[in-house]
Parts: structure tokens; C-alpha cells; sequence
């Protein structure tokens, strides 16, 4: 695991409860993270793995991470840590997401030969950039903001409107192909203690035998109980080809009698269940 960039301490230096999230200074995540963990101190990680290294360690107490965006779905190795690690989400942000075109002051776009970016960030923007740098090699970073610091006389990068830096020139506009655009963060905690939490919505994953109609059963569970699905998504069990691990969201309080019985019966039904996050 690679050292965070930052960590925060209180007033005089005294100890704060951390936050762990996808740095550097100015991701994405570091503003969702201000907004779910208020008062904490923020530690910003090299990679989604990295935050969650440090939360079940003990080195934190929570970390925020991005479970889906509405142009691109799920974060795949953010829904792939959930099911493999010991902890539970607790609280959910909808972040809007404002991609602007940055360039170090007094470079012109005519000299641009680069473009930086996290992943989805280039591929959100695409036809901005095919327009504007057709011929420009688009290069991904691990998040948006570590393209700043690739910046140079030759290359531009795509980061949020709310970074700043000296020297640093923001697009006045919003660059993104879909100015509709949203991603949803979860505070996740260390496991799910059993502590009572009143909810709107319930997240879990869950394995079916391999068998024709597994996964029709396991959906009739919730229409027997009236629970509306708001998103299921599937993802392949990397140890056993051919077979999928479900993520599965639903509207319901999970005090109430009725989830409880639900998730009891889906529990029953499946090979593999876990619970992964109940919030508001």
C-alpha cells in the first residue's frame, strides 16, 4: 500500500476521527468525503484499495467511496471491495460531477499533445475531445485530479470545477458530453455490528447456484415482500468462470419486520449473501 498523500490533524495537533478516500488533493472523492465526514480529518489514498486497507486495519474510521455513476453504472473495483472486505455503508452522497478542461497557464490548446484523466473522465468528455484534440493521446490517471500534476507545456488534463491551483487555467464551461451527470458516494464503517439503523435503502450482494431460473428466484423473493429494486448489477466471479456475483439495491427500512424476513429468505436462498450497506 502506498503512502497517503495527506492526513489531516485537529486544531493544536490533537488526534480527529479520519476518513479515507481516492486522492490526491482535489478528487472527487476528497469532496465527497468534506461533505459525508464533517469535522474528520481526510487521508488521501493512492487507490480505492488503499482506503479500504486503512479502514479495516483501524487506521481510520470510515472510508467514502464512489459505488456508481449515472452515465457509466457501477465502479467496478469499488463493488468488487465491498464484497471482498468487512465493511458496510452507512450513508450515501449524490455528487454532481463538472468536468473542466485544465491547462497550465499560457499553454494554447494547438500545442496540447496529451490528455490526462481518470478513465471515465476521458470517456465521459469523448466527443469534446475528439472535436478539440483529435489527434491527442488521452492517457488515464488514477483519479482526476492526479492529472495536474502530469500537466505540462504539451498536455491538458480534465478535472473537476472546484480545483484550484496557481497557475492552473479551468475551461470556463463544462466539458462533459452528458451535463447530467452524477455519481453516488457510500461512508462505509467496519462491518455491520448490528447496531440499529433506520434506512430507505438496503444494498447486498448475493451468489445463486449455477442452474437455470437461480437468479428469476431469487428476484421473486422480493416481489413476495413488495420490495421495489431500484438497481441490480452483475460482475463475474473471478474464481469460478461463468458464474456472477449479484449487487442488488432496494427501497425498504431495514428495521422493518418485512426486510428482515426478506433478506432472511434470500440468505436461505443463496450460496453466498452479504449485506452491504443500509442508509437514507
Amino acid at each position: 500500500m502506498g503512502k497517503p498523500y495527506e492526513t489531516e490533524k485537529g486544531q493544536g495537533g490533537g488526534k480527529v476521527l479520519k476518513a479515507s478516500c481516492l486522492g490526491p488533493e482535489g478528487s472527487y472523492s476528497e469532496l465527497a468525503a468534506r461533505e459525508l465526514c464533517k469535522g474528520c480529518g481526510i487521508v488521501l489514498c493512492h487507490s480505492f484499495s488503499d482506503a479500504v486497507s486503512l479502514l479495516v486495519g483501524g487506521e481510520v474510521g470510515c472510508a467514502v467511496l464512489p459505488v456508481e455513476n449515472s452515465l457509466n453504472g457501477g465502479v467496478l473495483p469499488v463493488l468488487d471491495l465491498l464484497a471482498g472486505a468487512d465493511i458496510f455503508g452507512e450513508e450515501e452522497y449524490l455528487l454532481p460531477i463538472d468536468h473542466r478542461l485544465a491547462m497550465l497557464e499560457g499553454v494554447r490548446r494547438e500545442d496540447v499533445k496529451t490528455v490526462y484523466s481518470h478513465e471515465q473522465a476521458l470517456g465521459q468528455c469523448s466527443q469534446y475531445l475528439h472535436e478539440n484534440f483529435p489527434s491527442a493521446a488521452l492517457i488515464a490517471t488514477a483519479s482526476t485530479a492526479e492529472s495536474v500534476s502530469r500537466l505540462d507545456r504539451t498536455s491538458a488534463g480534465i478535472v473537476g470545477a472546484h480545483v484550484k491551483r496557481e497557475g492552473l487555467v479551468l475551461s470556463a464551461e463544462n466539458i462533459a458530453d452528458n451535463k447530467q451527470n452524477f455519481t453516488r458516494f457510500l461512508r462505509v464503517v467496519r462491518g455491520d455490528d448490528g447496531r440499529a439503523i433506520r434506512s430507505s435503502m438496503v444494498f447486498l450482494c448475493a451468489e445463486c447456484a449455477h442452474r437455470p431460473g437461480s437468479l428469476l428466484g431469487l428476484l421473486a423473493i422480493f416481489y413476495r415482500h413488495g420490495l421495489n429494486l431500484t438497481r441490480i448489477e452483475s460482475r463475474p466471479l473471478k474464481e469460478s468462470f461463468g458464474q456472477y456475483r449479484f449487487f442488488i439495491e432496494f427501497a425498504g427500512d431495514i428495521a422493518s419486520e418485512k426486510v428482515r424476513a426478506a433478506l432472511s429468505e434470500v440468505k436461505a436462498y443463496c450460496t453466498a449473501f452479504k449485506l452491504l450497506g443500509a442508509y437514507s
